[in-house]
């Protein structure tokens, strides 16, 4: 690490009854990558807006070179050298590459007259030290995801940052697009830019940080290097237990009889599968991206058609031609994308929750509303979900709360079987913990529960058995001290037996 460029003292801020930041340090050096970890809600959002200048701090000191600095507002953030790039970005579409990053400081010449061919030479400049792919005159509006934050990280250059702040800078880009990304991080750091990055990817921050800070409820839990900081540390700082807390292990959990049984379905994306899943069981669906996992989920749901094969509920055989046949038999199924095929963001959370049971609380063509009202004010408590009320728009939400109102929707047909396809993706450590803890309580009460997921320690951890998926098909069954890590890596990639 370089030298100590920023410091922030004791910084205090209160919204209302909510303590929001309570007496936070921060030290931030040039050449290193900093990564600020916290669960939702912990204040890590806040301390930055404080630090750029949106928020003013009720106590609390910012030093810069080890001088008091006056951060008033975003324009005096911008002019100590400091830019924060938001999770949310502010490309205005209508405008070109050049127009965006100068937009509000565009250099003139006489008369006021805009100076386009420096903005251009300027940003051509930039845009060749950042190895972009457009060009000054590109309309933004035809940009990528990944190029846009370009574009942002361009103008923080262009205003000579010295302190560059990413919050979740990767939640909407493709694995080609992140590693792009990172080699831009990489190239800033080495050029002394001091970054703040915020994420909740462990293996982001393995990779990038020099250091780690924690945040819990507003507070400054600590600092650590990153040799130092090992999952299970930063798990703990971040929510007070050990990673291995997390998991329930259902091993020892009385297995009911079968519930739901699938013999030789295939479709053209599927393989014939057969597979078995009991009541008060969690069975995981493991392989790489693109083994099909997916595929079959949404095939035993009736959201793709098959070509062949039998489903069986509870030892009958049963037809599943469209997603309401599984939902009246009894069958939830939390799809992966839950912001394009689960949630609708501009509803409620009470729409949304209460949305597969309208029939159940509907006379003669009209909807009982107080009851919708209690049924979605029992689930936000039960889920813990941290919403301003059942009438509160779900699009608002940090992504585990809405995951937790999406689960809440399927929890509300008291399903028989639930496929949970990714269903901690996106979210914090917290929020993993609450939704292990409700699969847990649904295979105690009977539940057959199916697991796909990505991430084999979660595989691991809470899956009673384990099927492997490659070239979409299943390559074989795991269970017991069988389900490692090695053994799922085995069967998914044919590189070994288990």
């Amino acid at each position: 690490m370089g030298q100590l460029v920023l410091e922030m003292r004791g910084i205090r801020k209160r919204f209302g009854a909510t303590q929001a930041l309570a007496g936070v340090d921060l030290q931030v050096h040039s050449h290193a990558v900093l990564a600020l970890m916290g669960e939702n809600g912990a204040g890590k959002s806040t301390l930055m807006k404080v630090l750029s200048g949106v928020y003013q701090p009720d106590e609390g000191e910012i030093l810069i070179d080890g001088q008091r600095a006056q951060i008033d507002g975003p324009a005096a953030a911008r002019a100590a050298g400091i830019n924060l790039i938001y999770q949310e970005l502010s490309v205005a579409p209508n405008l070109s590459v050049a127009e965006n990053i100068f937009l509000g400081a565009e250099p003139t010449l006489s008369f006021g007259r805009i100076d386009r061919r420096a903005m251009r030479a300027r940003t051509a400049e930039v845009l060749h030290r950042l190895g972009a792919r457009f060009s000054p005159d590109t309309p933004a509006a035809r940009l990528s995801i990944a190029d846009q934050q370009q574009v942002e990280i361009a103008r923080a250059l262009i205003h000579r940052s010295r302190v560059l702040i990413m919050d979740e800078p990767t939640a909407a880009l493709s694995d080609r697009e992140t590693e792009r990304l990172f080699e831009v991080i990489t190239q800033l750091r080495s050029e002394g830019i001091a970054i703040v990055y915020i994420s909740h990817r462990m293996a982001e921050v393995e990779r990038l940080a020099d250091r780690v800070a924690v945040l819990r409820d507003g507070a400054y839990v600590g600092q650590m290097s990153r040799a130092e900081a090992t999952p299970d540390k930063v798990i703990q700082m971040m929510v007070g237990r050990p990673l291995g807390d997390f998991y329930q292990h259902g091993r020892e959990r009385r297995q009911g009889p079968v519930r739901l049984e699938v013999e030789q379905l295939a479709s053209s994306h599927i393989r014939p599968a057969s597979f078995k899943l009991h009541g008060g069981e969690v069975l995981g669906l493991a392989g790489l991206v693109g083994a099909g996992r997916t595929e079959l989920a949404r095939l035993i749901f009736g959201a793709d058609a098959r070509q062949q094969g039998e489903i069986r509920v509870d030892g009958k055989p049963v037809k599943i031609a469209q997603p309401l046949d599984a939902i009246r038999l009894g069958i939830g199924y939390l799809p992966e994308d839950r912001k394009g095929q689960g949630l609708f963001l501009q509803l409620s959370a009470m729409a949304n929750i209460s949305m597969n049971v309208l029939p159940q609380h509907a006379r003669a063509g009209v909807v009982n509303q107080r009851a919708l009202l209690e049924l979605s004010e029992q689930a936000i408590t039960r889920l813990q979900v941290k919403v301003p009320g059942a009438r509160g728009i779900v699009g608002g939400l940090s992504g585990g709360n809405q995951q937790k109102i999406l689960l809440a929707r399927w929890l509300a047909i008291k399903p028989r079987i639930l496929i949970l396809d990714e269903p901690t993706r996106g979210v914090d450590v917290g929020a993993k913990a609450e939704i292990y803890k409700i699969i847990h309580e649904l295979a105690e009460a009977g539940v057959a529960v199916l697991v796909i997921s990505s991430e084999l320690p979660e595989i691991v951890g809470l899956c009673d058995r384990v099927l492997v998926m490659r070239e979409r098909a299943i390559s074989g069954e795991l269970s017991g001290a069988a389900i490692t890590q090695e053994n799922i890596m085995g069967l998914a990639t044919h590189l070994a037996a288990a």
